[in-house]
């Protein structure tokens, strides 16, 4: 009996032995546990997870990554290695993908296809890495556009074995088991490996919910357009460490992209470390798929802190060699956008004759635009060619067809101003109706005074007095406008009216001396020169140098 005993023993160890797979030992030393801690070093939170690339990317649970400042994996042999970078996250799917430090791993084939129904599936206990526990796929539902799949599985499971890779019979890992879902009993859900291994950061990511819920540094996109996106994004999302080891990343990763030492030499510039800046940018000169847009960029940074930051000062970076990077860009690329800098450049050295040669030739460029006739027309300005300047503003707004769009309107005001300064009175008020017509919703107490001063010269009385009443009941605290519709008013004959406002411009400013003055004129104006010129003396003493003409002529 006892024979038979031992020989049902060793019968049963040998069928136990030939029931598991032949993948098992190897596909084994791919897995691992994954430790998590806080920003204060204390544990969050531990799980299961597999290699999936012998570069040591990983495939794991999302949950125990939140509020996770440092995580370490612990391999099959012991071997510890820190994560460096998070790839992807899906907090819907509890699933993450990441890369830890480490030069070779071993790591497990992915199925590119899904489970069918009733078919049989395996796991590698957590506790128990020698053995595998048979299962059956009850239920398959696909997600996503490239249909992914979400599984039902039979299987005996425990939560210690929560993100462990399900398997089919060739040893390909069909999908993670979910901690999110699990449900403590022999039915478990899984979802696809081939999913999870598809993460990946975008140039959108830094505002991901899910990976911003992960402290630990994210890694840039694979794509260098989806990369440069997110340096765009973070340079104003993030806080000033995290942007400067994004971009340092990004040389890592793109060494031979200008782009990445142009946003380092920026960087340096702003924090007044001029000669790092100026290596970065010889670096990306050097480097550039396209030197003429390095020169461009290099010309730009130049300039603007010239004109801008000029101090501190920093002796090579002068105007002139903004001018040298410029010319450079454009014997590489005479593209217009080159030459327009070199037309900056000229009128910041105040050589408005030669910058309106340049903007001469931008006009008949494919820069031929409202903007550029603009520029010129300062230019002739400065010059003391008032003939052109005005001719520039005409040709400005002639390239817009009516009825205007809005973006006519600032070109629109900028002749409005330039008509008014050179007392086209009628013109002026011309485009400031047109102006108005465009911006409705935005113009302001100041838009109205200007137009107050229009017709005014133009001697739209009416009108100009609409106008001032409107800029005082946007600004009612602005005795300056109390003070010039007072003065119309007197001026038109509407004496009552006059003494009505000043008084109320005195109730405003008790220490403005206009209110006195208009009072006590539109007071004399209607015959009461004892009580008018009580309060021009008022304005005089308050300092007003009009009042004693005034005060002479109707105080006898």
């Amino acid at each position: 009996m006892k024979k038979v005993i031992i020989f049902l023993c060793l019968l049963a160890t040998a069928l136990t032995a030939a029931a598991q797979p032949s993948w098992v030992k190897k596909n084994a030393k791919a897995l691992f546990r994954i430790t998590t801690f806080d920003n204060s070093g204390n544990l969050l939170s531990s799980a299961n997870g597999m290699f999936v690339s012998e570069n040591g990317e990983c495939i794991s649970s999302y949950q125990p990554f939140k509020g996770a400042s440092r995580a370490t994996v612990i391999d099959a042999k012991g071997n510890e290695y820190p994560v460096e970078a998070i790839l992807g996250a899906n907090d819907t799917y509890d699933v993450v993908k990441f890369r830890v430090a480490a030069k070779k791993t071993p790591c497990l084939a992915i199925s590119q296809n899904n489970a069918e129904e009733n078919s049989d599936v395996w796991m590698i206990p957590q506790k128990q890495q020698k053995q595998v526990v048979k299962g059956t796929v009850t239920k398959t539902e696909k997600f996503g556009t490239a249909g992914y799949a979400f599984y039902t599985i039979d299987i005996a499971s425990g939560e210690e074995n929560d993100g462990m890779p399900i398997f089919n019979e060739a040893g390909d890992v069909l999908a993670l088991m979910l901690k999110s879902m699990s449900t403590g009993n022999n039915t478990c859900y899984a979802v696809s490996a081939l999913f999870a291994d598809s993460l990946k950061t975008s140039g959108l990511s830094i505002n991901d919910p899910a990976l911003k819920a992960i402290n630990i540094k994210k890694a840039l996109p694979t794509d260098v357009n989806q990369a440069l996106l997110t340096l765009f994004i973070a340079g104003q999302a993030t806080d000033s460490a995290a942007y400067v080891q994004l971009v340092d990343d990004f040389i890592v990763q793109f060494p031979d992209n200008q782009d990445g030492y142009e946003y380092r030499a920026r960087i340096a510039a702003g924090e007044n470390r001029f000669a790092d800046a100026d290596r970065d940018m010889e670096k990306a000169i050097k480097v550039a798929a396209k030197p003429d847009e390095a020169h461009f960029s290099y010309s730009r940074m130049i300039y603007q802190k010239v004109i801008y930051a000029p101090k501190p000062e920093y002796e090579s970076w002068t105007l002139d060699h903004a001018m040298e990077e410029a010319k450079a860009a454009y014997e590489k690329n005479p593209l217009p956008a080159y030459l327009q800098q070199q037309a900056y450049i000229l009128y910041a050295q105040k050589k408005y004759d030669d910058a309106s040669e340049l903007y001469k030739e931008l006009t008949t460029s494919s820069l031929r635009s409202p903007e550029v006739f603009s520029e010129a027309s300062r230019c002739r300005l400065m010059a003391g060619d008032t003939v052109q300047y005005m001719a520039l503003l005409d040709s400005a707004v002639s390239l817009f067809s009516r009825p205007y769009l809005k973006e006519a309107a600032p070109y629109i005001l900028a002749r409005a101003e330039a008509r008014l300064e050179y007392k086209k009175y009628r013109d002026a008020t011309n485009d400031l109706n047109e102006y108005e017509k465009l911006m409705a919703a935005q113009v302001n107490d100041s838009f109205y005074y200007l137009r107050f001063q229009a017709e005014t010269g133009g001697r739209l009385f009416q009108q100009a007095l609409n106008d001032i009443a409107k800029a005082i009941s946007m600004n009612p605290s602005q005795e300056l406008y109390y003070a010039e519709k007072a003065s119309l008013e007197v001026r038109v004959g509407l004496y009552d009216e006059a003494i009505a406002t000043a008084e109320e411009c005195i109730k405003t400013a008790p220490q403005y001396s206009d209110g006195y003055l208009f009072l006590g004129l539109a007071q004399c104006m209607k015959g009461k020169k004892a009580e008018g010129v009580k309060n021009l003396t008022k304005a005089k003493e308050l300092g007003d140098s009009q009042a004693d003409a005034l005060i002479e002529k109707y105080g006898k």
